[in-house]
């Protein structure tokens, strides 16, 4: 346990765990990954549940789950299916890391995700949280499964004033866990954190008049809850500017390019985007880099993206292309369907059906 925190001598550990375990076995909420303790479908879920809402996951839970129902199927999975399957549900390289680690289980572990701590941490993009959850619910492991949600309903119960937004405090969390964790059903301990803290014990007014452990809170009792946890504000995001190229050539195509294979958006699909520059300056710059002379005919509407670490804010601009390249590739309308595009391109691409309604839905 960190010198900075002592659970308090009162705290009542087994009485906690009995009053959460049996409010999550009544309480829970019916979700597809819950169906059972298939550690590949819990894997899946964890993963696609950063920095996501449970109501957006479920469609793509379910979806992914129909096309890779194995952990065979997706190792064997084209990369851009994978990302096709994942289109809209952001920080791609989620997918992109799953995909890795889901092959590295097929080649060295016989298709088994593996129930140790050590090989399991080594697979590409299990962090921390990931392994907890994945140890805990899916091979009833006592490991703790610390998140935001997680955070906020052990700094109130136990009236923690560390700063959540500091990696250390993770740590002491993680600590804390590790001595209240039940030993008999981990699982149902950690999902009940979660879910407590995804229904009750939420960021403003939680309703603690419903609180399965409110007997054991502190912050309830000192009448502080809303001021738990507390976190340090992040660094100001900042904002770029770009230009994105909408472009046709004489058969009607589309231009469109592949994203460098790291960094934001690897891998996906885009119209040219290009910094934003002065618009006289395009077409040299343009032909320099893509080999093609082109013709602006017009703005669009600008669009904003707003990342975990950054704005973009773009400018939509129309125009024709020669039809020779140097990079990208001409696909028709239709086509566009094909390929894996990030939500900012969406977004571009939804002007294209007020332009013509060649697209469909």
């Amino acid at each position: 346990m960190s010198s900075n925190f002592s659970i308090p001598v009162l705290f009542n550990i087994h009485a906690f765990q009995r009053d959460l375990i049996l409010w999550y076995s009544e309480q829970k909420r019916t979700l597809p990954w819950r169906a059972n303790q298939d550690p590949y479908r819990v894997w899946v879920s964890e993963i696609m549940l950063q920095q996501t809402q449970v109501d957006t996951v479920i469609p793509y839970f379910n979806q992914f789950m129909t096309r890779y129902p194995t952990v065979y199927d997706l190792a064997k999975a084209d990369e851009q299916d994978v990302l096709k399957s994942w289109e809209g549900l952001g920080y791609y390289s989620r997918a992109r890391n799953l995909h890795t680690a889901v092959k590295e289980v097929v080649e060295e572990y016989n298709g088994e995700v593996p129930s140790d701590k050590k090989e399991l941490k080594k697979l590409k993009g299990i962090g921390p949280y990931t392994l907890g959850a994945i140890l805990s619910i899916a091979f009833d492991q006592a490991e703790p499964a610390v998140d935001g949600n997680v955070m906020r309903v052990i700094s109130r119960v136990l009236h923690i004033e560390e700063d959540i937004a500091k990696p250390k405090t993770k740590t002491l969390f993680e600590d804390v866990i590790r001595e209240i964790i039940s030993q008999e059903d981990p699982s149902s301990f950690n999902q009940g954190l979660m879910e407590l803290g995804a229904l009750i014990c939420t960021p403003k007014k939680p309703k603690c008049d419903q609180c399965p452990v409110q007997e054991h809170c502190l912050a309830y009792e000192y009448g502080n809850q809303e001021d738990l946890p507390i976190k340090s504000k992040s660094k100001k995001q900042k904002t770029e500017n770009f230009h994105v190229l909408v472009l046709t050539n004489s058969k009607g195509e589309y231009l469109i390019e592949k994203r460098p294979s790291d960094g934001l958006l690897a891998n996906l699909w885009q119209f040219p985007l290009l910094p934003k520059q002065d618009a006289e300056q395009l077409p040299e710059n343009f032909q320099n880099h893509y080999g093609a002379e082109i013709a602006l005919e017009g703005k669009g509407e600008s669009v904003k993206h707003v990342f975990s670490h950054v704005i973009w804010e773009v400018e939509v601009l129309f125009g024709k292309v020669g039809d020779d390249l140097q990079t990208g590739k001409f696909v028709t309308a239709q086509e566009l369907k094909n390929y894996p595009f990030p939500n900012v391109q969406h977004k571009v691409m939804e002007q294209l059906k007020d332009r013509s309604s060649i697209l469909g839905n």
